[in-house]
């Protein structure tokens, strides 16, 4: 009998980065876990702030051949050579980023709790849906994405998803057997260890 595959991780930097220290940490947690894509989720939107970020990040993730994606700029991540664009409107530019980045770039998009969005977003071409949160989070506005939802979608639909938010041990758990990705964040960049706390979680799929 087949072991089911685990999911994969799916990783997002802090919202702001210090350039002179984050680019060394994240290059020691992308060699010490393995990770499928890493997302550059800034909170500036001052585009020179943004490019350096983005430039810095790049050289790390594409040392290691792990995709990198940024959080909604569609034409900065043509500019500035990033695989692709995680979309936080749920399906609405869906279409608009796919004319723009072309068949081969990713479009992933966020879309919270709603199993309607993630359906249209899935329509519209996307190559992965998220939601979430799932836990208590900042992320969306407070309601959170039941494992219901996951477990409906795994095993209706064939767009991968990916389960984010306020993750724990125990939510890992729950919901490794009908995610495919874990969207992996703020959970470890507050930890004094962020390697280590990644480790922790990935340790709850099994």
């Amino acid at each position: 009998m087949d072991t089911p595959e685990l999911p994969q991780i799916y990783l997002s930097t802090p919202t702001s980065l210090d350039l002179d220290v984050y680019p060394d940490t994240l290059a020691r947690v992308l060699d010490g876990a393995e990770i499928a894509c890493l997302r550059l989720s800034l909170a500036s939107t001052d585009e020179d702030h943004v490019a350096r970020a983005a430039d810095a990040v790049r050289e790390v993730a594409h040392a290691r051949d792990i995709a990198i994606v940024i959080s909604d700029h569609v034409l900065m991540a043509q500019r500035l050579g990033l695989d692709g664009v995680h979309l936080t409107d749920a399906a609405k530019s869906v279409r608009a980023a796919r004319k723009e980045l072309g068949a081969d770039a990713i479009v992933g998009s966020f879309c919270g709790t709603s199993r309607h969005d993630g359906l249209n977003a899935g329509e519209a071409g996307v190559d992965y849906v998220s939601f979430g949160p799932v836990g208590s989070s900042a992320l969306g506005d407070g309601t959170t994405a039941a494992t219901d939802l996951f477990q409906w979608w795994s095993d209706v639909v064939e767009v991968p998803i990916v389960a984010e938010g306020g993750l724990t041990p125990e939510l890992i758990r729950t919901l490794t057997p009908c995610t495919d990705f874990f969207g992996i964040g703020d959970e470890i960049w507050s930890a004094e260890d962020p390697l280590a706390a990644l480790n922790t979680l990935i340790a709850a799929m099994s």
